[in-house]
C-alpha cells in the first residue's frame, strides 16, 4: 500500500515564488543588520538536552521537541509505567531541537569567548522549532533573524536596536508600533504586593494579558496562589493609560523606594531621551507596563513588535539578559537582543500585498521546437540568450505551436521565437511579443539587440 504524502502539522513546503518571497524579508533584515556591523554565525540544529532545559519557563520547556537517543534508546529503563515522563525524558534523550537562537548564542560565546572580542555583535538567520499548537502565524518549525549585542551594559545598544527595528521594517514597507517596558518594573511590582519569589509565576500570566485578558489573567494568578487583594494592586499596573511621561511618573508615585523599580524607570527615561535625539521614521514606540516577555532570562529592557494593519501576533521581540552566559560558566556578561519572526513578516506582508513581483526565476522567451532541425536552430539560439543574461526556455519536445503558445501563456513568458520552414530557410527568427501580439524577423544579432532593450 502506498504511503499518503503528508507533512507534519505546523511545517510547511515553500515553492519557489515563497522562497523568493522569503528571500526578500531575509536580504532586507541582513542589509540593515551589516549595516550596523553584526556579523554572522551559525549554531546546530540541535543542541544538548541539558543545554536547553530550563531557559525558557515551565511553559517554554514543555514546548522543546526531543530527540531520542540512537539504537536502543529504552536500554537500562525496566519499567517505563513506573518512571515519571520527566525522569524517562532524561533517561532518553540527549538532545533536543533548538528552541530559539538566544540560549545556543550564550552557549556559542561561552565556548568562543577566548576567540572573540566584547563587546560581540552578531546576527544569525536560522530555523527554530516548537512543539505548539500551529495555527494562524505560530508554526512548529520557523525562521528567526536574530541580532545581539555581548559583553557591554550600556543602554547605547537598546536604542540601536530600535533603529534597527526601525530600518527593517521602514524597507519592507511595514507600519509597526514598539512597545517598550523594562522586567526591573515587573520585579518592583512583584515587590510592592509582597510576592518578589514569584516573578516568574506573574510574568508568565501577564505575558498573556494580549492573548487571554484580564480576566483570565487574573484566573490564572489567583491559581498560583496570588490572592485577589493583590491582583488587585497588580490591575492598575496592567491597565494604565497616558503619555510615557504620564505612565513614568504614575510609576514612580507607585515605586516609592524600591530601588529595583526605580531602576527599571531610569533605564526606560534613558532610553526615551536617547529617542528624542534621534526620531525613528517608520515606527512609533509606546511604554506598556503590560508587557512581559515570558521568557525566564530577561533581566532589563523588553522590546515587543506589533504591525499596525494585520492582525497578528508579536513579528519581533526581544530584550536584556544579565545572567544567560552564566548559566554556562561564564559570570557578569551582559547581552541584548531582538529576534525577527520572518514567517510572521512573511503572513504581514502577503496580506498587505507588499512583495515584489518575481523576476528573479522568470522565463524571459520560449524557442520553439517545431521538428529536428528546427530544435538544433533553437538549442544553438538559446546558449547565446543565456550567455548575452536572457532567461530563455527551449520548448521540451517537437509539438504543435498552439499546444508551445499556451504553455507561455500559462508561465508568463514575455517573448515566443517561431523557428519554423520559413526561418529555416533565412536563417532568420520570427520574434513575437505574447502581450501585444506583434512579430517581426531577425537575425541572431539583432534578436539579442531587441530583447534587451
Amino acid at each position: 500500500m502506498a504511503t499518503k504524502p503528508l507533512i507534519p502539522k505546523g511545517t510547511r513546503d515553500f515553492n519557489s515564488l515563497e522562497l523568493f518571497r522569503r528571500n526578500y524579508i531575509f536580504d532586507n533584515i541582513k542589509e540593515v543588520f551589516k549595516k550596523y556591523n553584526y556579523e554572522a554565525i551559525e549554531t546546530p540544529s540541535f543542541e544538548l538536552y541539558d543545554t536547553l532545559m530550563g531557559k525558557y519557563g515551565e511553559e517554554g520547556d514543555k514546548l522543546i521537541f526531543k530527540i531520542l537517543n540512537s539504537g536502543n534508546f529504552l536500554e537500562g529503563v525496566n519499567d517505563i509505567s513506573q518512571i515519571n515522563y520527566k525522569e524517562i525524558t532524561t533517561t532518553i534523550c540527549e538532545k533536543a531541537l533548538r528552541y530559539d537562537l538566544t540560549v545556543p548564542f550564550a552557549r556559542y560565546v561561552v565556548m568562543h569567548q577566548n576567540e572573540i572580542s566584547f563587546p560581540f555583535k552578531r546576527y544569525q538567520i536560522q530555523p527554530v522549532w516548537r512543539a505548539d499548537k500551529p495555527q494562524k502565524g505560530r508554526y512548529r518549525e520557523f525562521y528567526q533573524c536574530d541580532i545581539d549585542v555581548i559583553g557591554s551594559n550600556s543602554l547605547l545598544y537598546e536604542h540601536e536596536l530600535l533603529k534597527v527595528i526601525d530600518e527593517v521594517f521602514g524597507k519592507l514597507g511595514i507600519s509597526v508600533t514598539v512597545k517598550l517596558n523594562n522586567r526591573k518594573i515587573l520585579t518592583g511590582i512583584a515587590e510592592i504586593i509582597g510576592e518578589a519569589e514569584r516573578i516568574t509565576d506573574i510574568t508568565t500570566a501577564i505575558d498573556k494579558i494580549d492573548k487571554i485578558g484580564i480576566d483570565k489573567v487574573k484566573e490564572e494568578l489567583l491559581s498560583k496562589g496570588i490572592d485577589e487583594d493583590k491582583f488587585l494592586k497588580i490591575r492598575p499596573f496592567l491597565e494604565i493609560k497616558g503619555s510615557t511621561l504620564e505612565k513614568l511618573s504614575f510609576l514612580k508615585d507607585q515605586f516609592g523606594n524600591v530601588e529595583i523599580g526605580i531602576k527599571g524607570i531610569e533605564e526606560l527615561e534613558k532610553v526615551f531621551d536617547y529617542l528624542s535625539l534621534s526620531d525613528l521614521k517608520n515606527c512609533k514606540v509606546e511604554l506598556d507596563i503590560s508587557l512581559a516577555r515570558g521568557l525566564n532570562y530577561y533581566t532589563g529592557m523588553i522590546y515587543e513588535v506589533k504591525a499596525n494593519d494585520v492582525s497578528i501576533g508579536s513579528i519581533c521581540g526581544g530584550g536584556r539578559y544579565d545572567n544567560l552566559t552564566g548559566i554556562f560558566g561564564l559570570k557578569d556578561v551582559s547581552g541584548v537582543g531582538i529576534s525577527f519572526g520572518a514567517d510572521r513578516i512573511y503572513d504581514v506582508l502577503n496580506e498587505l500585498g507588499k512583495f515584489p513581483d518575481n523576476k528573479e526565476n522568470q522565463t524571459k522567451v520560449l524557442i520553439t521546437n517545431l521538428g529536428e532541425q528546427e530544435e538544433k536552430m533553437g538549442l544553438d539560439l538559446r546558449y547565446h540568450l543565456i550567455e548575452s543574461g536572457i532567461k530563455t526556455e527551449l520548448y521540451h519536445q517537437t509539438s504543435k505551436l498552439k499546444k508551445q503558445l499556451e504553455y507561455a501563456n500559462k508561465r508568463n513568458i514575455e517573448s515566443l521565437i517561431i523557428i519554423g520552414e520559413e526561418e529555416l530557410l533565412a536563417n532568420k527568427y520570427t520574434l513575437k511579443n505574447m502581450s501585444k501580439g506583434e512579430q517581426m524577423m531577425l537575425t541572431k544579432e539583432e534578436i539579442i539587440k531587441e530583447l534587451k532593450k
